[in-house]
Parts: structure tokens; C-alpha cells; sequence
């Protein structure tokens, strides 16, 4: 069925006008025909059966039977919230209180007791019960088919009936389309003053994350709003009610998990802190809530109140009063207190006094009327589906019926309709509320399936629609780029860029990190300053460092962890002394210092660790952490070790690698410069690695390292060589050294000079090229045709396979150059807005394991 159009409320007033009573479904509606009212009237014009039979506006008879219910009976909070639900129901859709105990599933003791309560109770359905229109009066209803059973036991046997819907087909206005609930917000916001504020209304899902975002918008701007936060909404009720959780959350409580916390107590601590136990960080803003947790069973909810009030400065006389009221005010705050305390404010909505001006802030599930000239529709997904209740009582079809009425009749509020929506969230298309495929007779998976507008930037009105602002800043160029950047920026260009702008807060292993690499440092240039009793000392110093990330538990095995590791570094490092102060690196050393040189006032002076550099004509910089010898850079890994040929892997660039990491060929190409045409070693150094053989004596250092060397020299001319070949004969597998041989290097080098070598690191693709199939070929010829031949063949093959996924050779580091180059120009052109830096990097989706910050990246827009 199509969208059938809404009587317009002044037509409808109109129709009603002449009437001594009208009632109508909800109470918005009458308080637009009210409104209307142009002549005397004595007594109710427009009203609702409840508000007519309670003679007052409604209450909510659900909180006022459960408090009775907690108060006068043994029955828990949760059940007596599940059974008043189910009675009042039952009453609304059988009229009568007692028909609940009809039904066999819900007839126990519990709920016969809770009848006989409720019962007795001055409800507004006890009222409504009781109540009946004369007959001799002249009565309107609109929309009867939204009016309940209990509502319609009012009615006298005569009465005229008008529809709020007219037979007129309805067509609603384009959707527009954004690609975050941001931009939603800012649309609205941007059209909305203060002036206007009176002209506006705003529907939305009560529960989604629109309305708490919508709130603080309009409350930054001094917009004045009504009818979205309730008594829970409250900044100070909600806090409160997050510290009585929080205090029962125990020592191993993270900053992050407290920050809107703090925030809202006006405590700072930098976002750094945010993976450290609260309780452990060292800051005057986390004393206060470390304590107050550290006290809370001696508290009771009323002294834990004061204590709020008395930190905050504010006063909270309502939720002080509702504390009364449940009876808790006395009861120690406990964790099962919390929790009956937190879904009771979940459960029930608190009465509030507010002033009912400004912008209209109304859920979608409420009403099916807003009487204001321009309305915003936010959301319409699949959560604006209202599921009708599964109880016997409830005639499934006949309520799906009445929600989608009322929703036909929401949609047309106003004079004009912005419906406000996203098509997709996290890559997935949204789905938009169910209704719409029913009413308008079409399959339809998500909102671009409507007629529909796509906007990208800000909501400059609601005519013109959206703008793109330049600011007048003059880029820095970058002229160098880090390793880390590199992989971040291969992996994601936009992770990239909100890394440089995005503060990330300290982790265990950076911290960890850091202070194995200064005490390695510290040893080279202080090896006489270490012995046994100051590894005790560091693994002391360094725990103290620490322990604000780490569980009480867990100490006792970074203890023995720290250790080891500071014993395999010093063990390694007397084993193979640094030997290369000839070598010019002259960016200086670290520039925040060594935490244990402080710690020992002690100096650095070695020109061997942490050495900076920069290079603008290779376009790269980075810090070596021990020049270890004149041909050999050395880097100490806490994390597990990779393999060369996974090192080899990582510094792909057609395609990259799905876990881009340029270290070791970034460094070599730094140290090329300084050594040209010698042979050289990136060398990784997992000190952790062999924790187990440490603790048995039984290390192997070879275990600890993997070594990436370079050869000043292209590959093609490198497995050519005699050397090559006399290698392959010496040390080649058995087949291959049989083949060999009976081979000369000239029939060897042949099949170099007749045909390319393959540009691929993959054996299969190099045995299944031509040059393999020449190899194969000369051998059998020089050799003859044996099996031997033929295999011996793939191992030489796959020896060329294994040396160039271990190994860097002059092609792989000038291919690796003008990558960068080519990386800085994008960087530099996204930098000066001449384009958006993308999601996806140089080969494709980016790896989301090695994102920093997957919130910030919206796909698809």
C-alpha cells in the first residue's frame, strides 16, 4: 500500500471544530487542535481518553506500581518490573486488571499479589476502567484504530469518527544522504538559531546515538531545546551513577575506560595515561576518584551522594529525593545495589520539570504528531521499527497495523521534511526502517535505493545546500620520511594522516620498549656501571615504569622477563663489542635523553647509539639504535622475531605487503651513502626471543637474530657470477652440486646471456619461465638427460628464490628510493588539499590489524 497523506491538523481542526469533546490518540495532536481554538469553549476541547479519565496530564503508572511493589512486597526489582509490565498490558489490551491471571503461563503467587496491589492503586488505568463518556454528549475521535481496548471502553455507543489520513497518495522528499552521523548533526545544527529555535523539530530514535549528539550540538550553540534528555540524561545523575559503577571495577580500572568520567568531575590527565591503571597513575586528578573507590563499601548511596556534591559543587536535591523514594538512601552502596539502581533508571523514566521551549526533541516511538513548520527526520533505520510485544494478550497484525499508521503520520509532520540519513556505516549499507517496504510496496536494502541526495561537506541551509571551505594556509613540505610513517602510509594514507594529528595515549611495550633501548644504550657507553646488583636495580626501576599498565599479577613474570632480557642484551653486547666510531652519522643523539644515564647521572657520549639521520636528497630519516660496525646497523626488538624473508616481504612496493615495514631497507639505503659499494647487514636483535634457553643456559644467540644483507650489486649479475657458481657447486643440494659438476661455469653462464632472468622472488614462477626451461635445457645438453639434471635444475632455481627473499641488492634499494620519492610527492600534494588522503593504500585495502585509528576511517564516501 502506498503512503496515504496526512490530513493537514488545521483542515482537521476544522472538521472537528464544532464539537463539544474530540479525543485523539496522543496528546501532541490535541495540543495542536487546542491551540487551534478560536472560540469559547467550556470545560476539554481536545484530549486523550487518559488524560479525560485521570482529569490530569497522564502519569506513568509503571514507575508509580513498581515503586509500590519494591516497597510492599519480598519481590525483587526485576521481577516486580517484568510483572507490572505484563499486568498494565494485559489491562491495556483486555481492559481489565485481573485478566492477566487468565493466562496460565502468568497466573502464579507473585503476580495474583501483585494484581491485588496495583489494583488498588489510583493508576490513570484504574480510571480509565472506571470511566464512560456520556451519551448525550457530542463527541469526535480521530484515528480510532490507534486507540487500545481500554481506551475505546470509554467510548458511548454514538459517536463521529474522523481519519487523520486522507485517500490522497503521499510522496515523500528526497532523503539526503551523509557519510557520518557527524555531518547529520552539524546539517541540523547549522540550520537551526535561536530565533528559529520555536519553528523546529527534531524526531529521532530515543535510544541511538543521535540524540545524546544532538543534545550537546544544540547546547553548544545556546540553542534552547525540550523534550530529549529525561532524569537518567542528566550530566551529574549519569556521572554519579558511572563512579558508584567505577568504584566497584576494582585496581585494574584503565584511564581510558574512566575519561568521560573524569571529564565530566573536571579532573584532567593527559590521553597519554590512558592504557594505566587508574589506581597506579601518579596524578592529583585520579586521587580523588582512587579514594573515593578505595571507601566506597564504608559509603551508603546518600554519604557517596555528599561526597559527589561535595567534589563537583553541584546539588542534586531530584536524585537525592529519588533515592529516598527507592529506600536506598541508608543501604550501603554495593555492586547489586548499583546494578538494581542502574536498571531502575534505565527501566523507568524519572519526572522532570522543564521548560518547554526551543527546538521539539521527539522520539520516534512517542507520537505520531509534531505541530512545528519545519522537522528534521534523523536516522529512519531499521531501529524505527517498533517489535509489538509477544504476549497472548496482543494481537500481533492489529498493533503492526496501528505503528504503521502512526509512522505514515510522523513522516508528514510540518510544512517541510528534511529526512536525514546514511547509506552505509563501517563499509555496510544501512538498513532503513522496515516500514517503508510495506507502505510503499518495493524491495529496499538501504537509503540510496529512495530518491535521494548525497552530501559531503557542511550544511551552509536548507536551500542551498552544502559548501566547501579553503583556509588559506600555506602547507609544510616534508622533506624526509620515517620508516614508521612509511608503513603507516603504504598501509593507509588516511591512518597516516590522522596519526600527525591524533594524540595516541602511551602502551605497555612502547614503555617497556623504550627502557630495554636505554639501558642497551646506557651498557655500550657504561659497560663497567652494570653488574648484577644494578640489573636487580633496573628491573626494579623499570617495573616501578611500568606497573601503571600492568595487573598486580602479573609482576612476578615481567619481573623474571625484564631480567633476562637486560641479561642476554648485556650478555650479547660483551660478546660482540660495537666497533665503528669511524663512521659519520651527524644528526646527533636521542633528543629526549636516556632514562637510565638520568637515573645513574651518568653522560652519554658515544656517537655508536641512537644516532639520528636525515637524509632530504634520499628523502628519509630515521634512528639507528647501535651502529655496530661500519657495514652492520643494529636494532634491538622486544616483539617476536620475523624471519629475513618476512623482513625481505614487508618491504615490497608492487604490490606492497599487507604488513608494510621499510626498516631494514630505509637504513641501508641510508647506509649505502656512507659505504658505498661494500657489502652490508641490517641486523634485528629480539632479546626476548630466547626467554626459555636463558632461563635452562642454554642460549644461542643465532636464535636472538635475524640478519637482512645487502650486496652492492644488481641480482641478475650477483647469481651469475663464478662465485655464484662455485658456491651452488660447493654448498648446493645434492642434486644440484651432482649436476654441477659435470657442468662448466660457461654453460652456466650462458643461460644468462641468451635469455632474462624472471624479476620475481616466487620458485614455482622461476622454474616455470622460459630461463628455467633454457637452464634445464644447456644442462641436459652439457651434462645429459638425467633426472638428476632436471631436479638439480630446481635447486639452483630455488636457490636464486631463497637468496632474493633474504637479501637486498642494488635494484631492490633503488626501486626502494624512488618509491619514496614518489610516496613524498602524494604526501606533499595531500598535504596542500589538492586531494583527499585516501583509505586504501598503494596495494589496495589497507591491513586494519596495523591501524592506529580505525574509527576515523568512513569507507565508501
Amino acid at each position: 500500500m502506498p503512503l496515504s497523506r496526512a490530513r493537514p491538523i488545521d483542515d482537521l481542526y476544522a472538521a472537528v471544530a464544532e464539537y463539544e469533546l474530540v479525543l485523539v490518540p496522543d496528546a501532541p495532536l490535541a495540543s495542536a487542535l487546542n491551540r487551534r481554538l478560536d472560540r469559547p469553549h467550556l470545560g476539554t476541547f481536545a484530549t486523550t481518553p487518559r488524560r479525560l479519565a485521570a482529569g490530569r496530564r497522564e502519569q506513568a503508572e509503571d514507575r508509580l506500581a513498581f515503586l509500590e511493589l519494591i516497597e510492599q512486597t519480598e519481590l525483587s526489582w526485576k521481577q516486580a518490573s517484568y510483572i507490572v509490565g505484563n499486568i498494565l498490558q494485559c489491562w491495556e489490551y483486555q481492559g481489565s486488571s485481573r485478566a492477566i491471571l487468565e493466562y496460565d503461563g502468568y497466573a502464579d503467587a507473585a503476580t495474583e499479589t501483585a494484581v491485588e496491589h496495583i489494583s488498588s492503586l489510583d493508576t490513570t488505568s484504574r480510571r480509565l476502567s472506571r470511566y464512560q463518556i456520556d451519551d448525550d454528549c457530542d463527541l469526535a475521535v480521530v484515528g480510532i484504530e490507534q486507540f487500545t481496548p481500554l481506551e475505546r471502553s470509554i467510548l458511548p455507543d454514538e459517536f463521529d469518527m474522523f481519519s487523520p489520513l486522507t485517500e490522497e497518495e503521499f510522496d515523500p522528499a528526497p532523503f539526503h544522504v551523509f557519510d557520518s552521523t557527524a555531518g547529520i548533526i552539524d546539517a541540523v545544527v547549522e540550520a537551526i538559531t535561536a530565533d528559529t529555535a520555536e519553528d523546529v523539530a527534531v524526531v529521532l530514535n530515543g535510544g541511538s546515538e543521535y540524540s545524546a549528539l544532538v543534545e550537546s550540538a544544540l547546547e553548544a550553540e545556546d540553542i534552547p531545546f525540550y523534550g530529549g534528555p529525561g532524569f537518567i540524561d542528566d550530566p551529574d545523575h549519569r556521572t554519579f551513577l558511572q563512579l558508584l559503577r567505577a568504584a566497584h571495577n576494582g585496581s585494574d580500572t584503565r584511564v581510558r575506560s574512566m575519561r568521560p568520567l573524569l571529564s565530566r568531575l573536571g579532573l584532567s590527565i593527559d590521553i597519554e595515561h590512558d592504557e594505566k591503571r587508574l589506581h597506579e597513575l601518579d596524578a592529583p586528578a585520579a586521587a580523588w576518584v582512587s579514594e573515593f573507590s578505595d571507601d566506597i563499601h564504608e559509603h551508603t548511596f546518600g554519604s557517596a551522594l555528599d561526597e559527589y556534591e561535595g567534589q563537583t559543587g553541584v546539588e542534586l536535591p531530584d536524585f537525592r529525593e529519588e533515592l529516598s523514594r527507592l529506600g536506598i538512601a541508608h543501604d550501603s552502596v554495593t555492586d547489586a545495589g548499583v546494578d538494581r539502581l542502574a536498571f531502575y533508571l534505565q527501566t523507568y523514566e524519572v519526572p522532570v520539570d522543564r521548560e518547554n521551549e526551543g527546538v521539539l526533541l521527539a522520539d520516534a516511538s512517542a507520537a505520531a504528531f509534531v505541530d512545528r513548520p519545519v522537522v528534521f527526520y534523523l536516522g529512519l533505520d531499521d531501529s524505527w521499527t517498533q517489535t509489538p510485544p509477544r504476549r497472548p494478550w496482543i494481537e500481533m497484525d492489529d498493533q503492526y497495523q496501528r505503528n504503521i499508521r502512526q509512522f505514515q503520520l510522523l513522516l508528514q509532520n510540518g510544512v517541510q521534511q528534511y529526512y536525514l540519513v546514511q547509506d552505509t556505516r563501517g563499509g555496510d549499507p544501512i538498513t532503513p526502517c522496515l516500514y517503508f517496504e510495506d507502505l510503499l510496496e518495493e524491495d529496499i536494502d538501504r537509503f540510496s535505493d529512495f530518491a535521494h541526495t548525497v552530501h559531503n561537506r557542511t550544511f551552509q541551509d536548507l536551500g542551498n545546500g552544502f559548501e566547501k571551505h579553503a583556509l588559506d594556509v600555506e602547507p609544510e613540505w616534508i622533506d624526509a620520511i620515517s620508516q614508521s610513517s612509511m608503513n603507516s602510509y603504504v598501509n593507509s594514507p588516511r591512518d597516516y594522516f590522522f596519526s600527525k594529528i591524533v594524540q595516541s595515549p602511551d602502551k605497555d611495550y612502547f614503555k617497556e620498549g623504550n627502557l630495554f633501548h636505554d639501558f642497551a644504550e646506557f651498557y655500550v657507553n657504561h659497560p663497567d656501571a652494570v653488574d648484577d646488583g644494578t640489573i636487580d636495580e633496573v628491573v626494579d626501576v623499570m617495573l616501578d615504569e611500568v606497573r601503571p599498565f600492568l595487573r598486580s599479577v602479573d609482576a612476578d613474570v615481567h619481573r623474571t622477563e625484564y631480567r633476562l632480557g637486560l641479561e642476554t642484551i648485556v650478555q650479547y653486547l660483551d660478546e660482540n663489542e660495537p666497533a665503528a666510531d669511524d663512521l659519520p652519522i651527524d644528526g646527533g643523539s636521542s633528543s629526549w635523553g636516556n632514562f637510565f644515564a638520568e637515573y645513574f647521572d651518568r653522560t652519554i657520549d658515544s656517537s655508536l647509539t641512537e644516532r639520528w639521520f636525515s637524509d632530504d636528497d634520499l628523502g628519509i630519516k630515521g634512528k639507528i639504535d647501535l651502529i655496530h660496525r661500519p657495514h652492520r646497523l643494529l636494532d634491538y626488538k622486544s616483539g617476536s622475531k620475523k624471519r629475513a624473508s618476512q623482513v625481505v616481504k614487508g618491504a615490497a612496493m608492487d604490490p606492497p605487503s599487507d604488513k608494510p615495514n621499510f626498516q631494514a631497507i630505509l637504513y641501508l639505503a641510508y647506509l649505502r651513502t656512507l659505504n658505498p659499494d661494500e657489502q652490508l647487514e641490517f641486523r634485528f636483535f629480539h632479546f626476548l626471543e630466547t626467554l626459555d634457553d636463558a632461563v635452562t643456559g642454554t642460549l644461542d644467540f643465532e636464535d636472538t637474530l635475524t640478519t637482512i644483507p645487502y650486496h652492492p650489486t644488481e641480482f641478475t649479475p650477483y647469481v651469475r657470477s663464478e662465485a655464484m657458481f662455485e658456491r651452488l657447486l660447493d654448498d648446493g643440494s645434492n642434486a644440484c652440486q651432482k649436476t654441477l659438476s659435470k657442468a662448466s661455469y660457461a654453460d652456466y653462464a650462458a643461460v644468462f646471456e641468451d635469455h632474462d632472468l624472471p624479476d620475481t622472488r616466487d620458485s614455482d614462477e622461476l622454474i616455470d619461465s622460459a630461463f628455467g626451461a633454457a637452464l634445464e635445457a644447456r644442462l641436459k645438453d652439457a651434462v645429459g638427460d638425467y633426472k638428476y639434471v632436471e631436479k638439480g635444475c630446481k635447486q639452483i632455481l630455488r636457490e636464486f628464490s631463497r637468496l632474493r627473499s633474504r637479501r637486498f641488492f642494488v635494484d631492490d634499494l633503488d626501486a626502494f628510493e624512488e618509491f619514496v620519492d614518489e610516496c613524498l610527492v602524494e604526501v606533499n600534494r595531500r598535504r596542500a588539499g589538492e586531494e583527499r588522503f585516501p583509505i586504501d593504500g598503494p596495494g589496495g585495502e589497507p591491513n586494519y590489524r596495523y591501524v592506529d585509528n580505525r574509527d576515523l576511517l568512513l569507507e565508501d564516501d
